[in-house]
């Protein structure tokens, strides 16, 4: 069968392709250690990399001072400042933004605190603004960014809305996809903040070595992500793990235990009133010992009936009270021995407020990987010099 000339380019780009993944994650590498992960031949090999050197995927690793005597075997490395994403947390009392290469080095973040009760519009100047302050800080422009995934609280549905419940104010009607992409000719993505945590414990935190994940989110708000065979779950309407809006599990109700313990000081906040009970239950004080253990109890009847519907190898603990996760795991952990059939393992997270941001930045990464070097090869902008 005779081969068209459209043939030839697209197997030329696939080449090309199978090179940039082969240079992508690993160290500086020559023409035959590429050749070998590729599976294709040296002198095939030689003219790809070339070319993709010449396109601005690749760049030429000069032998550094101290090298072996001789003329050193020219290394290569994947230009990963070729393109950068962007992983945003809206969340209610900050906008986090974290900019990132292409292989997930972190290159910028930005923290700016929000008014609980700011409407919409308002929220999405504070994240206007922290993407102002990200680029300029970064020297970019908005064509510099491949990808943007935005994490907000409540369940999200495939246009990127919240419509069906939110403790951001007015949230419902607001459209960040639309916001965004009015600036960034980008794919632009929302998605819940459980979730996205769920994603970054598996690719920075502690469930690395899991591909099924119960991430609980745990503190004034209570809720889930679930990673289930390596593939974060969504659902048919993006609800997957919003088992809290049963009033039956108790999730909505949990964290009252903390904020009514006897002996709180009149003066404390919100936050600061399970951290006083927290540390009180570390000091042995009975009162706060047994709030500890009420809200425990109200927290094992959502996360049983999850571990009972999807049997995870991993429950990840995390949001802002897993910073006190020494005094909560090991009751936890009685409470479900008495509910499960099999218990999984519970793990602290350790990402802290980040999580939901570094996943953002891990979908964005994916985006780019589905939609630019998925099935064909995009040429990035030259190199900065």
């Amino acid at each position: 069968m005779a081969t068209t000339g459209t043939d030839l380019s697209r197997m030329r780009e696939m080449n090309q392709l199978s090179i940039v993944w082969a240079l992508r994650g690993n160290p500086p590498s020559t023409v035959t250690e590429l050749a070998g992960r590729a599976g294709l031949s040296r002198p095939a090999v030689d003219v790809l990399v070339q070319a993709l050197v010449a396109e601005g995927w690749a760049q030429v690793q000069e032998p550094g001072a101290g090298s072996v005597v001789g003329r050193p075997a020219r290394r290569y490395r994947f230009r990963a400042d070729a393109g950068h994403v962007l992983g945003i947390d809206v969340g209610v009392h900050k906008v986090l933004a974290v900019l990132s290469d292409l292989e997930g080095n972190l290159v910028r973040t930005l923290r700016r605190p929000v008014d609980p009760e700011a409407p919409p519009a308002e929220r999405l100047a504070e994240v206007d603004g922290v993407i102002d302050d990200v680029l300029r800080a970064t020297g970019m422009t908005p064509d510099d960014v491949w990808a943007v995934t935005v994490g907000v609280t409540g369940p999200v549905d495939a246009a990127g809305r919240t419509s069906l419940s939110t403790p951001l104010p007015g949230w419902t009607e607001a459209d960040p996809v639309a916001h965004l992409a009015a600036r960034f000719s980008c794919p632009v993505r929302v998605e819940n903040d459980c979730k996205l945590s769920a994603v970054a414990e598996r690719w920075k935190g502690v469930a690395q070595d899991a591909d099924d994940i119960v991430f609980l989110l745990a503190g004034l708000r209570t809720g889930a992500g679930l990673i289930l065979d390596g593939a974060l779950r969504r659902g048919h309407g993006g609800a997957a793990g919003e088992i809290g809006a049963l009033k039956a599990v108790r999730w909505l109700t949990a964290p009252d235990h903390l904020q009514t313990c006897p002996g709180i000081p009149d003066t404390a906040a919100p936050g600061e009133a399970a951290a006083w009970v927290f540390q009180a239950a570390r000091d042995g004080d009975r009162e706060a010992r047994g709030a500890v253990r009420r809200y425990t109890r109200d927290l094992a009847v959502g996360v049983a009936a999850l571990v009972l519907t999807l049997d995870p190898q991993v429950v990840v603990y995390g949001g802002g009270f897993s910073r006190s996760a020494d005094v909560v795991l090991e009751p936890l952990r009685r409470e479900l021995t008495k509910h499960c059939l099999r218990l999984p393992e519970l793990r602290a997270s350790t990402l802290g407020d980040e999580s939901v941001a570094l996943g953002a930045v891990r979908l964005a990464l994916d985006e780019v990987d589905d939609r630019l070097l998925g099935d064909r090869l995009s040429a990035p902008s030259a190199p900065r010099r």
